[in-house]
This record gives C-alpha cells, structure tokens and sequence, in this order.
C-alpha cells in the first residue's frame, strides 16, 4: 500500500473535503483527488460518495479511516519516541477508556490527579460501552476502564476490579422547577418532570426500585446514557435529575440549581479496572490514591 495515498486520504477525510485538505496539504484539489481514486484503484472500493456538493465515506471508507487513525497515531508516537531517545525528557504515556454512564465531572475529578505527577504524562482518554472498553484493555490499547460496575467474571477478559469509591445521590433542579415542588422530598417527584440515567447504568435499576418502594410516579422527559447532556438539560430547567453527591457543591456552583433533596438508599460505584493485579502503573496509582483518600474518603 502506497502510505502518502492513505495519508492524503486520512486528511480529506478529516478536513470534510479535498479543498480544506488541500490547503493544509498545501496542495490542489486535482492531486488530492487522483492520489485518492489510486488509492481507491489498490483496495477495490469507493472512499467516498457525493451528497450534494459534499463527500461523503461510504462504508469501506468508514472503515479505511478507522485503520488510518491507528497508523497515523502510532506514526506520531513514534516519532515522538524516537526524538526523546534522543535526549529528550520521556513522556509516559497514559491510555485511559472512561464508560459513558459515568458522570463526566466526576471522571475529571478521577483522572485529573494523573497529570499531577513530577514526570510529563501524555494522557490519551476514550469513552466507550464499558463491554467495548474492556475488549481494548484486553487487546493492551488501554492502560485503565473507569466505570460505574465492576467488570462480571462471566466476561472473558483477564483483568481486576479496583474499588475506588462511593456515592450516594442527590437530585437537582433549576430555582423555577424546584418552587413547583408541594410536598416533602421524596414525594414531590410524583408528577414532576424526571431527567434519568440510561439503562445502562448501573444506578438506574436502583432508581426504579426507590420509585417504586416509595410510591413516587414521575414523569419521565428523557434518558441519557451520557450524564454530561443530562446535566445541559436539567439546568434548563427540563426536569429534575441526579447526579452523586461528592459533585454536589461543583454542580450548585456551576449550574445555578438547586438540591431539592438526597437519598442514601440511591448509591453509585465507581472502579477502576486494569490489567494489574497489583497497581504500578504510576498515573493508575495517583488516581487509586486520590479517589480513595480525598474525593470518596
């Protein structure tokens, strides 16, 4: 395979179109155009479609970048390796999957203490289906999975849970929607508009549960898999919705909310998950020692 084919490609594909790739390649649309359909010619598949004015990937090109983002990433690891053999202070570098039912403000507060070491750390984070992160930490793309379960030993991964910490749950609501609350927290949710986590996560086979043992029927406006547009649309005003408690001053802060109340019944985990049985990796041991002795101790 012609490697300047595939590079050219790879920057059409991300730049949206041979003339913005052409300008940053600092050359024409023509010439991007011929390498690419040469490139076309070698795999035996269409790259792109035209929708209209645009370019589009098809399918087979859907899956050429998704190769391509590996080579190219792995070039510039490379060269970035090499130059620091070279007298260059070494970077370490720090592969990090973060489940998508984890709230985000609380994966920050997580992961943050691994920039903070005395060594320069390159911190490359993803998020993921937790199933789908832990098949990358088995294949060793991934130095650590953050979630909110512990990896079930019915999956075939060889791997270890590493307890970090937990939380119990506080929900939240804009100044406006709170004055509508008439009763006593938790009654007050009954008919009330509910933003939840999606099914995914871990919290929210418990959340059923507490409606139902409490007699509480509101009235569900959305799901989210993703904690973070959870949060864009509660502090909208949308609906009442629950975040863990450790965040409860950030999210007051940052959002203009209200806390209209707390459960302790509601309680939310949070693990590490790597390859090691015993931590040495040392941005997984600052975040361990972090989780456990300041933001859950």
């Amino acid at each position: 395979m012609n490697f300047k084919h595939l590079h050219y490609f790879w920057v059409t594909a991300k730049a949206g179109g041979v003339m913005r790739a052409g300008a940053q390649l600092h050359t024409t649309p023509q010439t991007l155009s011929g390498q690419i359909r040469l490139l076309e010619e070698d795999l035996g598949r269409k790259l792109f479609q035209k929708s209209g004015r645009t370019m589009e990937l098809t399918e087979a090109g859907r899956l050429a970048l998704g190769y391509a983002d590996q080579i190219f990433t792995l070039g510039g690891e490379l060269e970035t390796a090499v130059r620091q053999a070279h007298g260059g202070q070494p970077v370490l570098e720090f592969r990090v999957g973060v489940a998508d039912a984890v709230n985000k403000s609380v994966a920050y507060r997580l992961l943050e203490p691994a920039l903070g070491l005395d060594v320069p750390v390159r911190m490359v984070a993803s998020e993921g289906k937790f199933p789908e992160l832990l098949s990358q930490l088995a294949l060793n793309r991934l130095d650590l999975v953050i979630a909110d379960e512990p990896m079930s030993r019915r999956i075939n991964v060889r791997a270890f849970n590493h307890p970090l910490g937990r939380s119990t749950m506080a929900f939240f609501a804009t100044p406006a929607l709170a004055a509508q609350l008439q009763r006593p927290f938790p009654a007050c949710l009954s008919g009330m508009p509910m933003l939840i986590a999606g099914a995914q996560a871990s919290v929210r086979q418990q959340l059923e549960a507490w409606f139902t043992r409490h007699g509480i029927t509101p009235r569900i406006v959305g799901e989210f898999d993703d904690g973070a547009l959870m949060t864009a649309f509660g502090r909208q005003g949308r609906g009442v919705f629950m975040v863990p408690s450790v965040m409860e001053a950030e999210t007051l802060a940052q959002f203009g909310v209200q806390c209209v109340g707390r459960s302790e019944e509601l309680v939310e985990e949070f693990f590490a998950v790597s390859v090691e049985r015993r931590i040495t990796h040392p941005c997984v041991v600052a975040i361990t020692d972090a989780a456990r002795g300041q933001l859950f101790g």
